[in-house]
């Protein structure tokens, strides 16, 4: 049996986040630093996830609590072009032959921060340096309003970009201007014009709940501006307001503001389902009769993923790697700077990580099933561990005693998926708990 912290569950249903397990913030130095090729040994390399980082912006948003930096000079993204490079030769070199890529990502920061010539580079460094099959393989990038130009998404789409995510956050000025996003809503529609010319098959909007001064009329607003560009699929965040971040300088408590973003949450459920979106998480809104040219949704507690770049992380079975982690701006800077004069041998190593032994696999695994819609698989669990989830987790009961989750709790309920970020926190390992307790945020 698999025990379990048994707290929070009638606190704030906003305490984490938690898109993936476990949380950078348990990360620590690997002494002695494993070599890579030992690590992705005994790992299936046939299907991974290839990810490449791209830490810049064009602006650092009041909530971002991203490994980014704003307004970087030209000279360091040439130089992190560079570095990215030897990078993706020294871990190429290390997983070896008869590696195959399944899917891929460009996030960050904003990956079209680049300029169209930047990004010809990246799509290079992607396909012949690392080897992945782009066009081919699903590849979704991310994009601002202010760089989701037609230069560049000409290049996103020459090189078989199936997916574009937009964070437009909201359709209304002051409440963009309120969340420190200073844009303004003909940027916004300018750009998503530009994403549809472009023709790439699937967009996605991010839209924030939450905001200061924001009401159910506004946020309506946003979802009917969203809704009128018929995206494939949208996600719907609630602010959180985190250390060192521009809105947690100065934010206030606001004491009924769990209230509002639930009652905002409930409201999108509402209006996105009559408009034809099936939900298939607390964030995820995919229009139903859109086409799915990502074919299936990627299980990262299944799937291996290769991360490139100093804020990527990387997945095997039993270890999660990257580097350091940072929020506060001058401690990205130094983490950024350290990455760059890095000689390439320090390549083939990982570098900060947490090792998974198999309850914390299962867990993981139970975790990263249970807040998709669609529940846990039973019998997939059984086949990976030998073991029910029910038997390993039987705390899971409680979440049907409360009217949050059915079928022994391996699925939750529209109330439970409300819920998803106290959920997700309170199965955290004590372990994990403990080392992201024990995190110094810089």
């Amino acid at each position: 049996m698999v025990t379990s912290t048994d707290t929070g569950l009638d606190g704030s249903p906003y305490q984490q986040y938690l898109y993936a397990y476990p949380h950078k913030t348990s990360y620590r130095a690997l002494r002695p630093r494993p070599l890579l090729a030992d690590v992705w040994r005994a790992e299936a390399r046939d299907a991974l996830f290839l990810y490449l980082h791209l830490p810049f912006c064009e602006m650092r948003c009041g909530f971002c609590n991203l490994f980014t930096r704003a307004h970087a000079p030209q000279e360091q993204v040439t130089a992190y072009l560079r570095q990215l490079r030897r990078q993706a030769e020294q871990v190429t070199d290390a997983l070896g032959g008869d590696v195959g890529y399944a899917r891929a990502a460009f996030g960050g920061g904003t990956p079209t921060y680049l300029t169209a010539d930047e990004l010809t580079e990246l799509f290079d460094i992607a396909t012949t340096t690392v080897g992945a099959r782009l066009p081919g393989v699903p590849l979704s990038v991310e994009t601002s309003p202010a760089t989701a130009t037609p230069d560049r998404l000409a290049v996103l789409a020459a090189h078989g970009t199936t997916r574009v995510s937009i964070g437009v956050q909201s359709f209304l000025d002051v409440e963009a201007h309120a969340a420190g996003r200073p844009q303004r809503r003909a940027e916004v529609e300018a750009a998503l014009g530009a994403i549809r010319d472009a023709a790439v098959p699937v967009l996605n909007i991010d839209l924030i709940y939450g905001i200061d001064g924001q009401t159910a009329r506004t946020w309506r607003a946003s979802l009917d501006a969203a809704l009128a560009w018929r995206p494939e699929e949208l996600y719907l965040y609630p602010l959180y307001v985190r250390p060192l971040t521009g809105l947690g300088r100065r934010a206030h408590a606001r004491a009924d503001w769990d209230a509002q973003r639930l009652a905002l949450y409930r409201q999108a459920v509402e209006v996105l389902g009559a408009a034809g979106y099936r939900q298939e998480s607390m964030r995820q809104f995919r229009r139903a009769d859109a086409p799915t040219p990502d074919g299936p949704d990627y299980c990262c507690q299944d799937d291996g993923m290769v991360g490139l770049g100093c804020g990527a992380r990387s997945y095997t079975t039993a270890l999660h790697h990257s580097f350091d982690y940072a929020v506060g701006v001058s401690q990205v800077r130094a983490v950024l700077d350290d990455y760059l004069a890095r000689p390439a041998d320090d390549f083939r190593y990982a570098e900060f990580g947490y090792r998974l032994d198999d309850t914390e696999q299962r867990r993981r695994w139970l975790l990263k099933s249970l807040l998709r819609a669609d529940g846990v698989d039973a019998a997939a669990y059984r086949a990976r561990f030998g073991s029910r989830p029910t038997d390993d987790f039987p705390q899971l009961g409680r979440l049907v005693d409360r009217g949050w989750a059915t079928d022994g709790g391996l699925r939750l309920t529209a109330a439970g998926l409300a819920r998803s970020d106290a959920v997700g926190p309170w199965l955290i390992s004590a372990e994990v708990r403990d080392a992201m307790t024990g995190y110094v945020p810089r």
